[in-house]
This record gives structure tokens, C-alpha cells and sequence, in this order.
């Protein structure tokens, strides 16, 4: 007999390349992690301490799909890698860093822009622009064993065919290291914490109909529906 008042939700999870399924703990995402995202929404460049926001476990969506979100009207795609982790601790080295790290996935951060534009200028969380339902489509997760460390290679997003994003992940400002150390000096980090990269220049809106197709070197490529 359960204790549970309530149904217990189910564990959000993302599916394994080879095989199972990642459950998810925590999103964690890093804002403006590449120079030139970072001049193109009006911020200097210069390497400075960095800053997290947080997306819901939920807000993974592996059903190929996006639904465009409600009150928005200038939605806005930002192709990303997400971090998976199988350990975690506090005051982790960045030396260490990596050996807490699962695998990898493709991921977008996508962005209710307008909602977050008018938080940033009230001085206000940006999660109604970020954390809302199904807001960061995801692929499987790859592990290390068997495509590696991600520390360099091309990011692209095509929109509709047109390239809109090319990058490449050596050209991270905080390297996942460095992400990973960073977060665990201020939160407890372990197992299912996903950490979300930051995206290249480049970003825009999407509009219902829209075919967003993300790739990375080590990771291949997804494409995903606006709808």
C-alpha cells in the first residue's frame, strides 16, 4: 500500500542510443557560452563568470516534434549538446570533471523570446521564456564509451534547408569541464543531471510547419517539426 496522496508522476527519461533509457534529475543550462551569440543578443563578449538557468526534466522532448507554445509569437531555435551525467559531487576539478560524464545528446534550447525579453527588462527569471512544455527537444543519448569526449567539432542548424547556425564546440567560452566544476561549487550535482551547452550564432525564429535539423560531428543529426 502507498504512502503517495497523489499518482507518482512519471520519471522523465531519455532513450540510450544503444540501448535503455537516461532518467532525468536536473536541466541545467548555461546562457550565452559562445562569443558571437553573445554580441548578436547585444552582450560583451569577454570572458566573464558564467550563469545558469534551469529547464524542467519534462521539458526534454524526444517526440521528433515541437509544439509551437502558447502566448508567444517570436519563438526562437538554439541548437545546443546536452551533457548527461552518471555521477556527480560538489567541488568536483575540473580535471575530474569528464569521469562524472555519460554521454551526450543533440539538443535545442528553444526560446519564447518576447517573454524572455520582457523578464530580462523587469529584472525577472527567464523561465516563462525558457522552461516551458516540450522546450528542449532531444535525441538519444550517446555514451563516452563509444563516441568520446565532445571537445571540438561542427554545430549546424538548418532551417528548412537554409543554414542558419554553424559553430563548433571548441569555440565554447566554458568548456564542459569547466561547466561541470562551476555548477557543483554552487549545487550538489548527480546522476540524471543534464547540462545544456549554449549555442552558436546564429539563432531566429521558427514558425508551425518550420523543419529544424540539427547535427554535430560524433553525434550525427536530427530533424525536428514545428507544429
Amino acid at each position: 500500500m502507498s504512502d503517495f496522496v497523489i499518482p507518482v508522476p512519471p520519471t522523465a527519461c531519455v532513450p540510450v542510443a544503444s540501448g535503455g533509457m537516461f532518467p532525468v534529475r536536473r536541466v541545467y543550462c548555461i546562457g550565452r557560452n559562445y562569443a558571437a551569440h553573445a554580441v548578436e543578443m547585444g552582450h560583451d563578449p569577454e570572458r566573464e563568470a558564467p550563469f545558469f538557468f534551469q529547464k524542467n526534466p519534462d521539458d526534454l522532448n524526444t517526440s521528433g516534434s515541437f509544439p509551437y507554445p502558447a502566448q508567444s509569437s517570436d519563438v526562437h531555435h538554439e541548437a545546443e549538446v546536452a551533457v548527461f551525467l552518471k555521477s556527480g559531487g560538489t567541488n568536483i576539478s575540473p580535471d575530474d570533471a569528464l569521469d562524472h560524464v555519460y554521454g551526450y545528446a543533440l539538443c535545442l534550447d528553444m526560446t519564447r523570446r518576447d517573454l524572455q525579453g520582457i523578464a530580462k527588462k523587469a529584472g525577472r527569471p527567464w523561465e516563462i521564456g525558457k522552461a516551458f512544455h516540450a522546450s528542449a527537444p532531444v535525441g538519444p543519448v550517446h555514451r563516452v564509451a563509444e563516441v568520446g569526449h565532445l571537445d571540438q567539432g561542427r554545430i549546424t542548424l538548418h532551417l528548412n534547408g537554409v543554414l542558419k547556425q554553424d559553430g563548433d564546440l571548441n569555440q565554447m567560452i566554458w568548456k564542459v569541464p569547466e561547466m561541470i566544476s562551476y555548477l557543483s561549487e554552487y549545487y550538489t550535482l548527480a546522476p540524471g543531471d543534464v547540462i545544456l551547452s549554449g549555442t552558436p550564432a546564429g539563432v531566429g525564429p521558427v514558425q508551425k510547419g518550420d523543419a529544424m535539423t540539427i547535427a554535430v560531428e560524433g553525434l550525427g543529426k536530427m530533424t525536428i517539426t514545428v507544429t
